[in-house]
């Protein structure tokens, strides 16, 4: 069963939600995105599976498909890394899967450290009128604040 988490994509000075999803089956070991992703989006497998690895984690060796949808958007920056890490780990039931009311941003160094990413207002602001709890890197917390009727949960390290 696929992991699914929500993120949010940014589209002029709005921010309209994605849905990310994971899914680990049998096949010769490789990572393919697929939903319109550009070229961060698409190095995100490597800063995932290094992230994943060296934060005592489980990467695993068969074939892997990251779908963003809607897959008629362009999907564009690193800020997906965070979500697809977490759907990674929800489907192979590394961590339990209570992510179905958060929304989820943030981009992932090697070690697995949580990165700032743009766009945190309108995002936060999407995360309110969706009803969901925002997940943001730590930099981006007092941002995400402004916006009123939204919690906001600052993260540090993404998998473990």
């Amino acid at each position: 069963m696929p992991g699914t988490t929500t993120s949010a994509a940014i589209y002029g000075i709005d921010a309209r939600p994605v849905t990310v999803e994971v899914d680990v089956h049998g096949g010769l070991p490789r990572v393919t995105v697929v939903g319109l992703p550009d070229a961060a989006v698409q190095e995100a497998r490597e800063r995932i599976r290094s992230a994943v690895k060296n934060s005592d984690s489980y990467f695993p060796t068969t074939h892997v498909t990251i779908s963003l949808s809607p897959a008629e958007w362009r999907k564009e920056g690193s800020g997906f890394d965070l979500p697809v890490a977490v759907a990674l780990l929800i489907t192979t039931h590394q961590i339990a899967d209570v992510f179905a009311n958060d929304l989820i941003i943030g981009e992932l160094n090697l070690a697995g450290r949580v990165r700032p990413t743009t766009g945190v207002l309108a995002i936060a602001e999407l995360a309110r009128s969706l009803g969901k709890r925002l997940i943001v890197p730590k930099e981006n917390a007092a941002e995400a604040s402004l916006i009123d009727g939204v919690e906001v949960i600052r993260l540090i390290h993404c998998c473990n």
